[in-house]
This record gives structure tokens, C-alpha cells and sequence, in this order.
């Protein structure tokens, strides 16, 4: 993220400010500042009198003020790392007069994750005046496997495109659970190799033949021997093969088949741009467009809608099973 990469090489060449808020949905990007700051700014010897970490639940932000104020004992600067600072949001502007004068020599950071101040609000209008107000947004599921590519690749590792695809389909898009993952990964596979589904299946336990991603590829090629497999292993093992992803996954797989039936143009790049998928899996829409009509595919989300309802129990009460036989008979 190039927000991130400019506030970390500020602080890396000296231009460091008094107040770091670090706010949104996406507590990864959060944890890796507050790490940074927490690790860069003082040396280890300055850190024992003037780096302090304080968490919001237990503090006041009259608490926090009062530490704020301090000057630091043979440092240039101090620095207070507040965090779950989410959990002031009730009593947050009431920091918006020291955020207009803040003490220089402190630098505070304030973990504020899973939410965000109201940029009309006195406190917002300060920070961003003398400090740094920094926004961590989720990303779309369709980026994340591009992300994963990037991280390896900034520690030299490379991935193949089907297995970012299985991680993300096994892990969602939380980036902190992602990057867990890519670090075991990194611990048993050499730079040298990259990491394919095989690896993936052998270090984190996803299975490279029975999946969400292999599932929607035999089901796009009309494959009924390998989807009826796939959906016998995903019926045995409810636990980690929820019926909900799986509905969640198909419906996304068949709404963008309608989308590719739509265009007028199939080059690859432009299908893949549209759609918001990686020009590997291309092929994969091309084929699944010649096995299922426009027509069908319309009726094919109708029937994943009414399938889904009756996944939550709504007008049925299907065991997972049932549900997956229904599935596949409403499909092929």
C-alpha cells in the first residue's frame, strides 16, 4: 500500500509528527504502523524511560493527555502507543484541544481499528492539521490474491495464481490471518521454489483437490463425476466446508458468468478486468459460457437464492447433505 510505504519513509528520514491516528476495518495495515513507530523511533536504550503502550479499555483520555505532556528523559522524543483506542469513541473529542496544540517532542499513536471518526468533527479537523490521520480499508476478496502475490514478493517468495486463490478461499480476506499464514509458508519453503497448491495442502491443510476453487471449476466444466466427489468430501466434513461459503462462492462464480455472457468484447484482459479476476482463471469463464446458456445461468442464480434461504433454515430444514445434493442437481 503506497500510503503506508510514504509514512513509513517519513518517519525512516525524520519528518515524524505528534499524533499518528490510525483508524478502519482492516487492523493489519494499523498493527504494522504501530509496530513500526513502536520499533523505529527510539533507540532500546531510550525506549525504558520514554515509549509507553496504554489500551483504551483501561485509560481516560485525560490519562492519555496527562502521559502525552511529559517531556522525555534524554530523548528526543517519547512515544505512547494507545491501543483498542476504538473503545474512547465516546469521549474522543475531548482530545481535539491538545490534538490542536500537541506536545511536539511526543509522538502519540492511537490504534483506533474497526472504526472511524466523522470527519466533520472538531477532533478529525485537528489531527489532520498537525498530525496524521491514516484510513485502513478493507480490500475487495478480488484483490486480495494480487496482495498476497506482492507481500511474497517483497521477501523474494513467489506463488502460483491457484494457490493465492486457495488461501483466500480458505482464509477470507483478513490480512493479519493471511500474513500468519505466509509466514509459516516461509519457514519450510525456500525462496527458490514457489509455492503451489501442493505446499499450501502439505503446510496449512487446505485441501488442493477438495475445495471451493475446484468445486466451481467442475461445475463450470460440467464435470459431474469431480463435483459429485467434491461434494461427498464437503458433506462429510460440514465443519470445514459450511454450506453458506460454498452458496456464497457459486452465486459470486455464476453472477460474473452472467456478467462475461453480457460483454461484447471476450479478449482476456478485458474480461478479466471487468470481472476483477486474474487473467489465469479466464479460460475457466470461456469454457463455463459454452456449458451454460445465458438462460441457464439466470435460472442457476435464481435457484442459488432459493437454496441459500433454505441453508438458514427458511420454509426447510435440510441437513447439510441434502442441501449439497440439491445443489448439484439444480446446476447440472
Amino acid at each position: 500500500m503506497d500510503e503506508v510505504k510514504k509514512i513509513v519513509n517519513d518517519i525512516k528520514s525524520g519528518h515524524i509528527k505528534p499524533i499518528y491516528f490510525l483508524m478502519g476495518d482492516e487492523a493489519y495495515y494499523i498493527d504494522k504502523l504501530a509496530e513500526f513507530i513502536e520499533n523505529n523511533i527510539l533507540s532500546e536504550e531510550e525506549r525504558g524511560f520514554n515509549q509507553m503502550t496504554l489500551y483504551g479499555k483501561d485509560v481516560t483520555i485525560e490519562d492519555i493527555i496527562g502521559n502525552a505532556k511529559r517531556y522525555p528523559m534524554m530523548a528526543e522524543h517519547q512515544v505512547i502507543i494507545v491501543k483498542e483506542a476504538q473503545h474512547l469513541s465516546r469521549t474522543i473529542e475531548n482530545l481535539s484541544a491538545y490534538a490542536e496544540h500537541p506536545q511536539m517532542s511526543t509522538v502519540l499513536v492511537l490504534c483506533y481499528k474497526y472504526a472511524k471518526l466523522d470527519k466533520r468533527k472538531k477532533i478529525y479537523k485537528a489531527i489532520q492539521k498537525t498530525g496524521l490521520i491514516f484510513e485502513s480499508k478493507k480490500l475487495y476478496e478480488n484483490q486480495v490474491a494480487d496482495w498476497i502475490k506482492k507481500v511474497l514478493a517483497g521477501s523474494g517468495y513467489s506463488i502460483t495464481p491457484k494457490a493465492a486463490i486457495l488461501l483466500v478461499e480458505f482464509l477470507g480476506t483478513d490480512l493479519s490471518k493471511i500474513n500468519n499464514e505466509l509466514e509459516k509458508l516461509k519457514l519450510v519453503i525456500p525462496k527458490t521454489k514457489e509455492i503451489d497448491p501442493e505446499a499450501i495442502e502439505a503446510n496449512i491443510g487446505i485441501s488442493k483437490d477438495y475445495n471451493n476453487f475446484e468445486l466451481k471449476k467442475a461445475l463450470g466444466e460440467r464435470n459431474v463425476l469431480k463435483a459429485t466427489r467434491i461434494l461427498n468430501y464437503f458433506a462429510q466434513n460440514p465443519k470445514d466446508n459450511p454450506f453458506v461459503l460454498t452458496i456464497t462462492l457459486l452465486n459470486s462464480f455464476f453472477t460474473q458468468l452472467l456478467q462475461y455472457h453480457g460483454m461484447k468484447d471476450h479478449n482476456p484482459k478485458n474480461v478479466a478486468s471487468i470481472l476483477g479476476i486474474s487473467p489465469y482463471f479466464v479460460s475457466e469463464y470461456q469454457i463455463a459460457a459454452k456449458n451454460y446458456p445465458m438462460k441457464k445461468v439466470s435460472a442457476i442464480i435464481a435457484d442459488l437464492r432459493e437454496l441459500d434461504a433454505k441453508g438458514k433454515g427458511v420454509g426447510a430444514n435440510l441437513s447439510q447433505e441434502d442441501l449439497l445434493k440439491e445443489l448439484l442437481i439444480k446446476i447440472i
